[in-house]
């Protein structure tokens, strides 16, 4: 075996390495711990359940907290939550979440250890409205955004408390949308902005984030942000926090957040992490702390952990099998393994061994549309050690195209593995990802660690455009291995089988409660395969987060939700109680209704 020397054959990636900023207590990157932080989702003025909630989520391992500070009288009450707090011997560090009100930012700015804004809406309304700028104009705006923010840049140096420019993909200005496009690289210079004016004030206490619901974009920008931090000079060297907004609940938000949030760690990339859920936030900490351990071991005191990931960091001169900046899936040839067309723009396909096939064989036409597709056996596959350079070389000699995976008990990081793979062999052949390299038979294991494993592996692989189809071998159950191999594809936006939503996580903004109108709605919608719907608690992220959404359900005001089509709001101020059936009818107004199949109730 002649070995495969090339820049992906590094078994192991350091974690991108960032000067220290402090959040109370709390240090975030430079030789710090990977830090998991939540959101309590109380109204901000209870300062008791506030404080209750605080302490909640600190007591499983919340080592930061958010509240919402939506107007000036919100922030003033966080003085007396801070009070409450230290009067209980907690000394969590408070971060302000502060969209469209810069003077509620400078009254949280009194109170808190950290205070977060939005670039999209901090000083910029958002109205989509389509405008070409000048470059005079252009530099207009960014005076006026600098007046607004340069107070707080100040206010935050004076007082020795940093600052979150947290981009999210739905609430990106007109001004930067008119410019970028909603885009990755809108959403980076909509920060860049934001830093640039903080450094004029030689303040240096940021932390960066680059939110979206889906995880192509949100694995795209935060590449593309750290490669621009790279560029603009060593002293950039500020870390960053991660999530995916929106992700939703249950089995479906814990896969998606993985994708994102696993796939990045496993870059070296992350210094703090936040998973989003349509659930109690203590539920949250579980996950992220999984992730966190799982995908990178937490840095010592010198900073030197290490992420087997098997990737430098994004840079422009390293060769690679894909774009880290842009998705384009891989090219191949259509291969028809068992009679089932695979590759050449053919959705991915769902694989199963001969053993799991025999064990539901009498039960396929209950499992609805968890169905196997093609039998390992049957499929003459190529199992190919991504590092032998002859085994590739005759491979690629060969007339035709063929089905390939990587060998089972392959001494690599699976994700590594498969880029090596890509990167060896001919883009006409077709590629099978495996979640792991060898096959559980541990029917006791943990399914969390189990789901965040598979998401993760194959969840990133398909964001980099590589995998034709899937195989999962860590979950030995037959129908719990279809169920997630289905849900992995469709977290990823890789093959849509059902319907899908984008609900976001509750906060003190909401105006109405998730969890419960998340549950409605599933139940009357959840047979519309193909139909994405967007569950939003107030209008931060609504239209925007909305964009690739058939229909959006907002909070407008207490008690009342307004309608969406994309992004366009066409029913206003529906009472919460009609507001379920509302949907429905306006879902069959645009032609997209089904009657529920019969059996199904």
């Amino acid at each position: 075996m002649t070995p495969l020397t090339s820049p992906q054959t590094q078994s192991q990636v350091s974690r991108r390495h960032t000067r220290e900023v402090l959040a109370g207590k709390v240090g975030i990157g430079g030789g710090n711990p990977i830090r998991v932080q939540s959101m309590i989702t109380c109204d901000t003025m209870d300062t008791e359940a506030s404080i209750q909630q605080t302490l909640d989520l600190a007591a499983v391992g919340s080592e930061i907290v958010r509240i919402t500070a939506p107007t000036v009288k919100d922030a003033r009450n966080l003085e007396f939550i801070k009070h409450g707090l230290a009067a209980r011997g907690s000394d969590v560090p408070i971060v302000a979440d502060i969209h469209f009100k810069p003077d509620a930012a400078m009254e949280a700015a009194k109170w808190v250890d950290k205070v977060r804004v939005n670039p999209g809406n901090f000083a910029d309304s958002k109205k989509f409205a389509v405008k070409e700028y000048s470059d005079e104009q252009y530099a207009a705006e960014l005076e006026r955004i600098r007046e607004r923010f340069t107070p707080l840049v100040r206010y935050c140096r004076e007082r020795g408390i940093s600052i979150r420019i947290g981009t999210n993909h739905g609430s990106l200005s007109d001004r930067i949308m008119n410019r970028y496009g909603d885009t990755p690289l809108g959403m980076v210079e909509s920060a860049l902005e934001f830093a640039r004016i903080a450094r004029d004030n030689d303040y240096h206490a940021l932390v960066f984030s680059m939110k979206a619901s889906n995880p192509k974009v949100m694995i795209a920008a935060y590449r593309l942000l750290v490669d621009r931090l790279q560029k603009e000079g060593p002293d950039w060297n500020y870390p960053v926090h991660l999530g995916v907004t929106e992700a939703g609940d249950g089995e479906d938000g814990r896969i998606k957040s993985a994708i994102g949030i696993g796939s990045l760690l496993c870059d070296g990339i992350g210094d703090t992490v936040r998973v989003s859920l349509t659930e109690d936030s203590v539920h949250e900490i579980p996950v992220a702390r999984a992730l966190v351990e799982l995908c990178g071991t937490r840095a010592g005191a010198d900073g030197g952990g290490e992420f087997h990931a098997g990737y430098e960091l994004p840079t422009a001169d390293t060769s690679r099998p894909f774009d880290p900046f842009s998705y384009r899936r891989r090219d191949t040839a259509r291969l028809m393994p068992g009679g089932v067309a695979v590759g050449n723009g053919e959705v991915p396909r769902v694989v199963v061994r001969q053993a799991t096939l025999d064990q539901i064989a009498h039960k396929l036409d209950r499992m609805g549309d968890f169905q196997p597709e093609i039998v390992y056996e049957q499929a003459d596959i190529r199992e190919i050690d991504p590092r032998d350079a002859d085994q590739l070389a005759r491979l690629n000699a060969e007339p035709a195209s063929c089905f390939v995976t990587v060998r089972d008990g392959v001494d690599l990081p699976v994700i590594e593995a498969y880029r090596l793979l890509a990167a060896g062999v001919d883009e006409r052949h077709p590629i099978l990802l495996k979640d792991v390299l060898r096959a559980s038979t541990d029917a006791q294991g943990d399914f969390l660690r189990t789901l965040l494993v598979a998401s993760t592996n194959i969840g990133s692989l398909l964001c980099d455009g590589i995998g034709d189809a899937v195989l999962i071998q860590g979950e030995p159950a037959p129908g719990q291995s279809l169920r997630l191999a289905y849900n992995i594809l469709q977290a990823a936006g890789s093959r849509v089988f059902k319907t899908d939503y984008v609900a976001c996580p509750s906060c003190g903004r909401t105006l109405f409660n998730l969890q419960e109108t998340t549950a409605k709605i599933r139940a009357a919608t959840g047979h519309l395969k193909g139909v994405k719907i967007a569950i939003m608690g107030c209008i931060v992220n609504g239209p925007g987060e909305m964009a690739d959404a058939d229909f959006g359900y907002v909070g407008g005001a207490p008690g009342k939700i307004n309608l969406y089509v994309g992004k366009q709001a066409v029913r206003f101020n529906i009472p919460s109680a009609e507001a379920v059936e509302r949907l429905t009818d306006l879902i069959r107004e645009h032609g997209r209704w089904l009657d529920v199949p019969a059996g199904r109730s």
